[in-house]
């Protein structure tokens, strides 16, 4: 009998036990956040990842109790900074800013990283690209451009903010042409590269460039697109140009892999409410950065279509 009794109080520690680890581990979901919530930003400071990531940051901010701290993780056209935050502890505390170059980079074996490395959470900006020429340029339509790249291969200098720059792959695969790409981080060292003349053009998207390109520093001379800007109504498109080419870049915001589905769901939730807030939205409006959200699941499911659109490219370059 007393050998029995001890075998049943050591159930009922072990039950208990197991109770308490449940516990402990749903208390640490509910008390999410505790601290400072990280958001690592892969481009430099000043360009359009860079806003969208800090405007995000600020509402964010009021959405999930805690302070959002920006760190701009610059290098390898935005590999270092996703790998960084990729690698973080998934615990939620480590938001990154993912773009474009998540899919386009690990395809051109460019980078380890890839998009399976995140829990995506949601996409936040989709933009257009825009070709961007000084304002005294010689280049007054695209075609006087992809002309000159046709009769000079190689010579015409492009200010290219990625690396690989699937903007102008795009163009140099239909028109069958070459640039000569000069790499910088960004678009925030990219236009000044051509406002100083040591470079011929640049294509970023228009709220990168919008406050040179209204001040009549920068003259666009086509957009990626298959409609006009609404802020840019006078900027014709490539496609009414005669060149059936489109293209853009978005940005979203992933965890590591494995964090913990009540912590993405806060999170989630409280991105939700940053992207629906009236100040996020006139902040993105004022710097002519597009909103264009969509939930995890829409995302992960929009990320892995445009793994097939950028494949196509990759294997045409081949």
């Amino acid at each position: 009998m007393k050998k029995l009794s001890s075998v049943l109080v050591l159930v009922v520690l072990l039950i208990q036990s197991i109770a308490f680890v449940g516990c402990g581990k749903k208390d640490t979901a509910a008390g999410f956040p505790e601290k400072n919530i990280d958001m690592i930003v892969p481009f430099g400071a000043g360009g359009g990842t860079d806003t969208v990531g800090r405007t995000l940051a600020n509402s964010l901010e009021k959405h999930i109790g805690k302070p959002v701290v920006v760190t701009n993780r610059t290098g390898g056209s935005g590999a270092v900074g996703m790998t960084t935050g990729a690698k973080a502890k998934a615990d939620g505390y480590t938001l990154t800013v993912v773009t474009r170059e998540i899919v386009s980079l690990p395809l051109m074996g460019l980078a380890q990283i890839k998009s399976d490395d995140f829990d995506l959470l949601a996409l936040i900006n989709l933009e257009p690209a825009i070709i961007l020429v000084k304002e005294d340029s010689k280049y007054k339509t695209a075609k006087d451009l992809f002309d000159d790249a046709r009769n000079n291969p190689g010579k015409v200098k492009m200010a290219s903010t990625a690396k690989p720059n699937f903007y102008v792959l795009g163009i140099e695969i239909d028109q069958d042409i070459k640039f000569n790409h000069v790499p910088f981080n960004g678009a925030s060292e990219a236009i000044p590269a051509v406002l100083g003349g040591h470079t011929d053009f640049t294509i970023v998207t228009p709220g990168e460039a919008i406050s040179q390109i209204k001040s009549g520093q920068l003259r666009p001379i086509g957009l990626m697109d298959t409609e006009r800007h609404p802020e840019l109504s006078e900027v014709p498109t490539l496609k009414e140009q005669g060149f059936d080419i489109t293209s853009g870049t978005w940005r979203g915001i992933g965890v590591p892999k494995g964090t913990p589905d009540e912590v993405k769901a806060k999170l989630s939730e409280a991105i939700d409410k940053a992207v629906n807030d009236p100040q996020f939205k006139s902040i993105m409006a004022k710097s002519n950065t597009s909103i264009r959200y969509m939930n995890a699941e829409e995302f992960t499911n929009f990320v892995k279509s445009d793994e097939e659109t950028i494949k196509k490219i990759v294997d045409a370059l081949k």
